[in-house]
């Protein structure tokens, strides 16, 4: 390396080497002490937690195959590919999917909404020829990811105002379809506000216009069949409606896996070959993957088949049933407060609540200030967001205390608005 590439001031140098792992870990110690608190509920997102079984299954299963890489799992690391099959089918049976349904493991919900829409939009191609730049239509709540799927192959994304209620208004979205929409997009659930689309009206729509319907359950896909199953009243979002014909779930949100691990599926494995990448024009012959990403992570793969087999559909259920009762009572908590609202009703473990009274970024900075709470905010409308995980169980009085104080003290002093932006 150039000497003047080691003294540009600011740029930190390539190490000498020779570092032992006690200095090291200190090193690491050091970086992250001013992180958010996280194991302490302290986070509205990024880190999902149902056990701390679960959680170390996670970690062996990971290390354990910390080494082999998923590209060569059907050369090389068999037991590796035999894992990934069967996430694949655990997927398949549990989103209901028919016979000829077929999908693949990916690293991220973004990963999978994008080769979603590649397939959406390698059927379309099929089908006929492409005269104008093909167009999803979506809600207003739904996920960002869509955008970058069509940035990254010339599409436009047709988004209509969502329901009072937070979901998709089918009427609102059917009036955008054109001759070049490919794809209409249902969440379960959005991101914004934890409901779920009407999956089943917008399956009805699909199956009526002939356009693909992708489900974009990258948060909800592993604990909403859960949270049916311990009772609760969440409707359905799956194959079992006629014009589902793709499905992104992640299993490193509410299935508790470790990251970097998401799966889609398709109702008809045509699909997932026409959106499988096949190129023999080089000299090492047959390249061929569905995913964006070459080499994938062994760990994710084993620790999430360790995780799925250690929790099961009991362990599911039960963390399911407790996520849900804990949700309640935050939900419970934060209406008791006067000048206090939800946004939507949770259908899964997410709030979103707002005022019309005081400015609530101020709210959120306060918390911050008072408790170390990290903001999680929506823009449109202005609300307080946090996706639940069992880490928020233990400090659900304290969060409710320190959010009435922070309420108390704005409401006091008429702090102005706040700049605070979303975080996501």
């Amino acid at each position: 390396m150039p000497d003047d590439q080691q003294s540009i001031a600011g740029r930190t140098p390539f190490p000498a080497g020779g570092a032992s792992w006690d200095d090291i870990n200190a090193a690491m110690d050091e970086m992250v002490k001013d992180d958010v608190d996280w194991r302490g509920g302290r986070t509205p997102l990024f880190v999902f937690h149902a056990t701390d079984a679960a959680y170390e299954v996670a970690e062996l299963g990971f290390m354990k195959f910390f080494s082999q890489n998923a590209l060569g799992g059907s050369r090389a690391f068999f037991g590796l590919k035999k894992m990934e099959t069967d996430l694949v089918d655990f997927g398949l049976g549990l989103f209901n999917a028919p016979a000829d349904g077929a999908g693949f493991v990916s690293t991220g919900g973004s990963e999978s909404i994008i080769l979603g829409v590649k397939g959406a939009r390698n059927r379309a191609r099929h089908r006929q020829p492409q005269t104008k730049p093909y167009n999803i239509v979506a809600a207003y709540t739904a996920h960002p990811a869509f955008h970058k799927a069509a940035d990254l192959m010339d599409m436009e994304v047709r988004r209509a105002p969502a329901g009072a209620d937070g979901r998709a208004d089918v009427a609102a979205m059917e009036a955008l379809i054109d001759e070049q929409t490919v794809m209409l997009v249902g969440s379960a659930p959005c991101f914004p506000h934890g409901v779920v689309d009407p999956i089943d009206e917008l399956s009805e729509l699909a199956v009526r216009r002939d356009i693909w319907l992708h489900v974009d359950a990258c948060v909800g896909g592993y604990i909403i069949p859960f949270l049916q199953r311990a009772g609760r009243p969440v409707r359905t979002f799956d194959f079992i409606h006629p014009g589902v014909r793709s499905i992104s779930a992640d299993l490193h949100k509410f299935g508790f896996c470790p990251k970097p691990i998401s799966t889609l599926f398709f109702r008809d494995a045509d699909d997932l070959d026409r959106a499988t990448l096949k190129f023999d024009e080089w000299p090492n012959g047959m390249f061929a993957t569905p995913t964006l990403a070459g080499t994938r992570a062994g760990g994710a793969i084993a620790g999430s088949w360790a995780v799925i087999n250690h929790l099961g559909l009991s362990g599911y259920t039960a963390v399911a049933r407790k996520l849900g009762e804990m949700t309640d009572k935050y939900v419970a908590g934060i209406e008791a407060i006067d000048g206090l609202h939800m946004l939507a009703k949770p259908d899964a473990p997410i709030i979103n609540f707002a005022t019309n009274d005081f400015d609530i970024f101020s709210v959120a900075e306060r918390l911050d200030e008072i408790g170390g709470w990290l903001p999680g905010l929506t823009q449109n409308p202005r609300g307080m967001h946090a996706m639940m995980s069992m880490f928020h169980e233990p400090v659900r009085e304290q969060y409710l205390a320190d959010l009435q104080t922070a309420v108390n003290q704005v409401r006091g002093d008429n702090k102005g608005s706040s700049d605070l932006e979303a975080v996501y």
